[in-house]
């Protein structure tokens, strides 16, 4: 109101029009005059009261909601000598709400407010949308940066988000959502401090790019040097380019993907969790079946022969191109996360560092395929099968429990949380019932087709 009314001056009076000063001089007009309603006092203890308390901050995400929010409205929230402090603080230093511009933990801070407002109103289903958005297009795509920084602090957003879903999915009273955003809230003033533009050293960058190829790039090969070791063991090479030919697609298309995002699309958040949910759910399902398969042929030791005849007649084209999807599928999944978070670590610097960490951690990951696939040329093939089914059973529960994990962020499935289950990523076990409940589910399908399809074993022939 009072930037209008500087722009429109007051007709009949001597208030004249400052139309002609530039907007940005208007408002800090419009602020200047605005604190002089308020006491010096007043302002001490509104400076107290956004220093120490997130609930207050989160009133504020932005300037537009400074300048729009009246005194008495914030009364009603806040209590009238709260919101008289408040701002009689913000009137002086309105740059306490700026954020960065472009930030999309402004839209997170929007969207937790709108959240808890809806809650108060009895709108339960809006309220788990907005919450949803907070996190989906408001803490999404800061990740990988934030990840590349701390990525400890990217666990607690995570889980203060999901605890914030959760109280509201059971209907728990207003005041403890209201203590979820403000703890949510909290957590993305640390996130932002730790997001402040600074460049990056070298260091910083390889660390951080090797750790996570390292860290992707490894599910992967060990899937893909499996498939590789399978085709040698059944003396089936010409079926060995529909693998190559997967894995080779997969980086092809995430270079696609990385220069679709960079110039011609965003991804969303949801997107890049339902790629990863899906992605990993299809492969875990093709680790189960082919795992108990596998299990099955490990005790044929004494009829090799026999076992290389009848890979030949199984592996049709149909299951040659069965070999090329899933090695696709395996590899963009872990390519399409890396893309993103070297992106991030691009954009801080330290350029040098990150692709020495890069080149690293390719070479790590050839010695490592190297080694494998050496060493599996020396076992038998009963014993190769063998212990190739118990790898495609870990990773399959690995899998899943990403899979469910990505699918709860992304708001496709409920979250029931579970203090009692410990949080190890690298095994993809999260503190979640649902997530536990199907890795329990895959492993016991594990043990019933192990046991079911296990040969029985036969007395060696007299040669």
């Amino acid at each position: 109101a009072l930037y209008q009314r500087l722009a429109q001056g007051l007709e009949g009076t001597a208030m004249a029009s400052f139309s002609h000063l530039p907007a940005e001089d208007r408002w800090a007009l419009a602020f200047y005059v605005g604190r002089f309603a308020f006491t010096d006092a007043e302002a001490a203890e509104g400076k107290r009261l956004w220093d120490g308390d997130p609930a207050v901050r989160a009133a504020f995400p932005d300037l537009a909601a400074l300048t729009q929010t009246t005194p008495a409205e914030l009364a009603t929230r806040l209590g009238e000598p709260r919101a008289r402090a408040l701002t009689a603080y913000l009137r002086r230093h309105p740059e306490a709400a700026a954020r960065p511009t472009g930030s999309t933990l402004t839209l997170a801070r929007t969207r937790l407010a709108e959240s808890e407002a809806a809650y108060r109103r009895g709108d339960r289903k809006a309220a788990t949308d907005l919450a949803l958005s907070a996190y989906l297009d408001g803490v999404e795509p800061i990740e990988p940066a934030l990840g590349a920084r701390d990525g400890a602090l990217l666990r607690r957003v995570e889980t203060a988000m999901t605890e914030l879903r959760v109280s509201i999915g059971r209907g728990a009273p207003a005041q403890e959502v209201a203590d979820r955003v403000a703890r949510a809230n909290a957590l993305l003033d640390t996130a932002e401090r730790a997001l402040a533009p600074q460049e990056a050293d070298n260091l910083a960058s390889f660390l951080g790019a090797f750790t996570i190829l390292l860290r992707e790039g490894l599910e992967a090969l060990l899937i893909v040097v499996a498939m590789i070791a399978f085709l040698r063991k059944a003396e089936r090479p010409e079926v060995l380019r529909y693998v190559h030919g997967g894995w080779v697609a997969a980086l092809v298309a995430g270079g696609a993907t990385w220069a679709a995002a960079t110039f011609f699309i965003s991804i969303s958040g949801a997107s890049r969790e339902l790629t990863e949910g899906f992605g990993s759910l299809l492969a875990a399902v093709v680790l189960v079946s082919v795992g108990i398969w596998m299990h099955g042929k490990s005790h044929a030791d004494a009829w090799q022969t026999y076992i290389r005849d009848k890979l030949s007649a199984a592996l049709s084209k149909r299951s040659a191109w069965f070999l090329f999807l899933l090695a696709f599928v395996v590899v963009y999944r872990e390519v399409f996360e890396t893309i993103l978070f070297y992106a991030a670590i691009w954009s801080q610097g330290g350029h040098l560092g990150m692709l020495a960490g890069a080149l690293t951690a390719v070479a790590i990951l050839a010695v490592v395929a190297w080694a494998l696939l050496a060493y599996s040329k020396r076992l038998p093939i009963g014993r190769f099968f063998s212990l190739s089914s118990i790898l495609m059973a870990i990773l399959s529960v690995v899998l899943v429990g990403k899979g469910v994990a990505a699918l709860q962020e992304a708001g496709w499935l409920d979250v029931h949380p579970g203090a009692w289950v410990p949080r190890l990523e690298l095994l993809g076990l999260y503190p979640t019932v649902e997530g536990l409940a199907v890795q329990l589910l895959t492993i016991a399908i594990l043990v019933v087709g192990f046991s079911r399809h296990a040969a029985p074993r036969r007395a060696r022939p007299a040669s």
